[in-house]
C-alpha cells in the first residue's frame, strides 16, 4: 500500500511511481499538461508545453514561453495550473492581457480559449497528458507544518533547495511564513551550524541599508566612528536572509547583482573588495516580474534572485493545515493545558478553518495568543461580520463606540490589504499612515 500524490490516502495504484531522492521516498501529484499554440505574431506556428504548474509568457529570457514580439511586455502574463479551473493573471503588462474580447487582470480559461498578448494571439489548449509534481512525504519541513498536498508540495521544493546552495527566492502573501521557510532552508542545509543573518529591506533607509548589507569604513560617512562589517560578512559561512526584496531601492540593486555575480563585497568608504561565502535567500510579498515591467526591479537582478522560486501558498487554501498549525502555536506559547484544551476542540477548528485568514498564518498566531491572553477562545471574525455591529445602548458610550472603531479600522485594513495585494508599504502610502503606526494597527487587528 501507498500513499496516493494527490489526496494523501493510501492506494494500490500500479502505475504510480516514486523517486529516490537522498533515501527519501518523493511521491508526484500529477497536473493536467497545456498547451499554448501561437497562432498569429511574430512567432506564429510555435508551440509551448507547460513543464510545471506556472507557466510565464513573456520576452524575458528567463519567461516559459519567450515571444518575440516588442509588444509582449517582458513579463506579460502567468497562467497558473491547479486542482480548479486554469487561472491567468496579467503581470501589469504594457498592453494588456485579452481572453478572448475581454480585457484581464485575473481570469478563468478553458479548452480552446484565445488569447491575445499585444499583436499576438495564443489558443490554450489542455492535453490528456499529465505532469509530475514532486511531493515530499514529510509533513514538517524545519519549524514549517504542513499535511496538505500544497504545503508538501513545498516542502518538497524547499528540501531540493536544502541540499544545495543555489539562491533561493520565497513569494507569497503577507504572513505566510516565508521568514520561517528561510530558518527551516538554513537548519536542513549543510551550513545549519554556522551563521543565519537576517536583514529586512523594507523596514530600513537606503543610505543605512548600504552599509547594514556591506558594512563601512571608519570614516566613510558622518557618524561612522568605527569600522563595522555587514550582513554579508556576518553571515560568511552561513545564510543570509534578505526579507522585503521587493522594497530594494533602484540605486543599490546593482551592489547587490555585483555579489551575487563575484561573490565578494565593498565597503562604504574602501575601495577594495572582500570574498565572501554566503547563502542567500530573499522573499517578497511583491510579484518581481510586475516590479520588472514597471521598471522598478532590475531584470537581471530578478533574473539572479529567482534561481529557485518558491511560493507559499496562503492560509485559506489549505485548512486540512490548520489543526496542526494550533498545537505547534500552542505548545510554543507554553500556555497552561486547561487553556489549550478548548482551543484544540472540534468545534473551534470548523470555524477555524472556515475564516478566510486575510493575515495568514500570522494572524492565526496573532489570534490564539489573544485567546491564551484572555484564558478562552475569542470571537472569531466571519464573512458575517461584514455588517455593521449593532449598537447595544446597554453599553456604555466609549465602550459602544470603541467597538464600532474597531470594525471599522479592521474592515478598512482588510479592504486595504486585499486592493494592494497585501503590500504593507503599499497600504501605508494610499492610507496616508506611518508604516510602524500602521504596523501596530495590523497586529492590534489580528492582521500583521
Amino acid at each position: 500500500m501507498m500513499k496516493d500524490p494527490m489526496d494523501g490516502k493510501l492506494t494500490d495504484d500500479p502505475d504510480r511511481t516514486d523517486t529516490l531522492t537522498s533515501a527519501r521516498v518523493v511521491d508526484h501529484a500529477l497536473v493536467q499538461q497545456a498547451r499554448l499554440r501561437v497562432m498569429e505574431g511574430p512567432d506564429a506556428g510555435r508551440v509551448y508545453a507547460s513543464r510545471s504548474e506556472r507557466s510565464v509568457i513573456g520576452t524575458h529570457e528567463s519567461a516559459d514561453l519567450v515571444l518575440g514580439d516588442p509588444t509582449v511586455s517582458r513579463f506579460h502574463c502567468e497562467i497558473m495550473i491547479g486542482e480548479g479551473a486554469p487561472v491567468i493573471r496579467d503581470l501589469g503588462s504594457r498592453n494588456g492581457t485579452q481572453v478572448g474580447d475581454t480585457s484581464v487582470l485575473v481570469g478563468h480559461l478553458r479548452d480552446g480559449s484565445m488569447l491575445v498578448l499585444g499583436r499576438t494571439r495564443l489558443r490554450f489548449e489542455l492535453t490528456s497528458d499529465h505532469i509530475k509534481v514532486p511531493v515530499s512525504d514529510r509533513e514538517q519541513f524545519g519549524s514549517m507544518r504542513g499535511v496538505s498536498r500544497d504545503m508538501r508540495i513545498v516542502f518538497a521544493q524547499l528540501e531540493r533547495a536544502a541540499r544545495s546552495d543555489v539562491t533561493v527566492l520565497l513569494t507569497g502573501e503577507t504572513g505566510t511564513g516565508k521568514d520561517v521557510a528561510a530558518e527551516s532552508i538554513h537548519r536542513e542545509s549543510a551550513r545549519a551550524g554556522q551563521p543565519f543573518m537576517v536583514v529586512d529591506c523594507g523596514s530600513i533607509p537606503g543610505p543605512l541599508l548600504e552599509s547594514e548589507l556591506f558594512g563601512h569604513e571608519r570614516g566613510a560617512f558622518t557618524g561612522a566612528d568605527r569600522a563595522r562589517p555587514g550582513a554579508f560578512e556576518a553571515a560568511d559561512g552561513g545564510t543570509l536572509f534578505l526579507d522585503e526584496i521587493g522594497e530594494l531601492g533602484l540605486e543599490l540593486q546593482p551592489k547587490l547583482l555585483r555579489v551575487l555575480e563575484d561573490r565578494s563585497i565593498q565597503r562604504i568608504g574602501t575601495t577594495g573588495r572582500t570574498q565572501v561565502d554566503v547563502r542567500l535567500v530573499a522573499a517578497t510579498n511583491r510579484n518581481l516580474r510586475t516590479e520588472v515591467n514597471a521598471h522598478r526591479f532590475r531584470s537581471d537582478l530578478y533574473y539572479r534572485l529567482a534561481v529557485m522560486e518558491v511560493t507559499l501558498p496562503p492560509l485559506r487554501e489549505r485548512p486540512q493545515d490548520i489543526p496542526g498549525l494550533v498545537a505547534a502555536l500552542l505548545e510554543g506559547m507554553d500556555a497552561d493545558p486547561s487553556v489549550i484544551a478548548p482551543l484544540m476542540s472540534g468545534e473551534l477548528m470548523g470555524a477555524l478553518g472556515r475564516h478566510s485568514w486575510p493575515g495568514n498564518v500570522r494572524e492565526l498566531r496573532n489570534y490564539l495568543e489573544r485567546c491564551v491572553a484572555m484564558e478562552q477562545p475569542m470571537p472569531l471574525a466571519t464573512a458575517d461580520d461584514d455588517a455593521q455591529p449593532a449598537v447595544d445602548v446597554r453599553q456604555p458610550y466609549k465602550e459602544a463606540r470603541d467597538r464600532w472603531l474597531r470594525h471599522f479600522e479592521r474592515r478598512y485594513l482588510e479592504e486595504q490589504l486585499r486592493l494592494h495585494g497585501n503590500n504593507v508599504s503599499a497600504v501605508a502610502r494610499a492610507s496616508r499612515v506611518d508604516r510602524i503606526h500602521l504596523y501596530r494597527m495590523l497586529s492590534r487587528c489580528g492582521l500583521r
